[in-house]
């Protein structure tokens, strides 16, 4: 997902959930596999509490696909995220400090790309003895300011001491965090013609959190269809092993800004399970094996969809039908 700047407000990406663990085989958009990943650009910090600042930045595009991003404080590295996120929280911090962070990209082959500009943040003095939470932040309102963008703004929260930062929610999931003085930010990076839930909490220095404001229902505008979002070469088999029958899922996943690591899996017109790598996917078509049962020549129709980074679930694969027993390709 791109960022596009609005001023004065800050810009978020959105991030998926993730679900049950799973170990499959991977498959990454192709790509220019000569060029190392660019710089990251749009990096931001901001202070969350006394111990915490929130980084993000724009995905990087191009090159042979990005595999993670390295978080740096200074000269050391802070942490590593998958692809697919372009925000982190980075903990453990001293109070009334300054830190310099930067940002850099990993590709599929491991290649790192070169670090970010540096960008600067201060966290606020320590608060001791504090454990009342600010008060709700009121009335959130949003409108879209395109098809795939919005723009958030809420009343400002109450606090004993003050408030450090909001967190902005989409759907539930923490997706960014703003400074305490600030009360609008962008979401880019949506789809159009898709429904969004978003809420915003108040956060103090001693990292006490208010309760979710109500929510606001925004539609970005424009349509849908799924296509461009929908996993491609869905292929489907069977095979038999210690007695029962298991069903042999293969596909190209979606092109994305990042990595797509949360797919959900329908049988015979219902979830049957959900499937998330707990780390970098391996490189490769994705796959993934699941029990069918004992009985030999039952037919399933089977097919596929990934959480985007947005958030949200892209389209349906085309749906297979195979049946247990026969090990040859499903048939459309």
């Amino acid at each position: 997902m791109r960022r596009v700047p609005l001023p004065p407000v800050p810009r978020v990406v959105a991030c998926g959930a993730l679900a049950l663990v799973v170990s499959c085989g991977w498959g990454g958009p192709a790509g220019d596999e000569g060029r190392m990943p660019g710089a990251p650009t749009g990096v931001t910090a901001a202070a969350g509490s006394a111990t915490t600042v929130h980084v993000m930045w724009n995905a990087v595009t191009g090159g042979a696909g990005v595999r993670a991003y390295e978080v740096y404080r200074g000269t050391t590295r802070v942490t590593e995220v998958p692809g697919s996120q372009h925000m982190v929280d980075v903990t453990r911090l001293r109070p009334s400090t300054m830190y310099v962070f930067t940002v850099r990209a990993r590709d599929t082959d491991g290649r790192a790309g070169p670090p970010s500009q540096e960008v600067r943040a201060r966290t606020p003095a320590a608060v001791a003895a504090d454990r009342s939470a600010p008060s709700r932040p009121g009335h959130l309102e949003g409108r879209a300011v395109g098809s795939r963008s919005v723009q958030l703004s809420w009343d400002a929260s109450r606090d004993d001491r003050a408030v450090v930062s909001y967190d902005v929610c989409q759907g539930g999931v923490k997706i960014h965090s703003v400074g305490g003085g600030q009360t609008a930010t962008v979401v880019t990076g949506l789809r159009p013609g898709t429904r969004y839930v978003f809420t915003v909490r108040a956060r103090d220095a001693a990292d006490n959190l208010s309760p979710a404001g109500a929510p606001v229902r925004l539609t970005t505008p424009g349509t849908d269809d799924g296509r461009d979002t929908a996993p491609t070469g869905f292929r489907t088999t069977t095979h038999r092993a210690d007695g029962a029958y298991y069903i042999d899922l293969s596909w190209v996943p979606p092109r994305t800004d990042g990595v797509v690591t949360e797919y959900q899996i329908r049988l015979d017109g219902r979830p049957a399970t959900s499937l998330v790598w707990g780390g970098s996917p391996p490189r490769g078509r994705a796959s993934y094996s699941f029990y069918a049962g004992g009985d030999a020549g039952v037919v399933h129709r089977v097919r596929i969809r990934a959480r985007l980074p947005d958030g949200t679930w892209g389209g349906f694969s085309a749906e297979r039908t195979v049946t247990t027993g026969e090990g040859g390709q499903g048939r459309p």
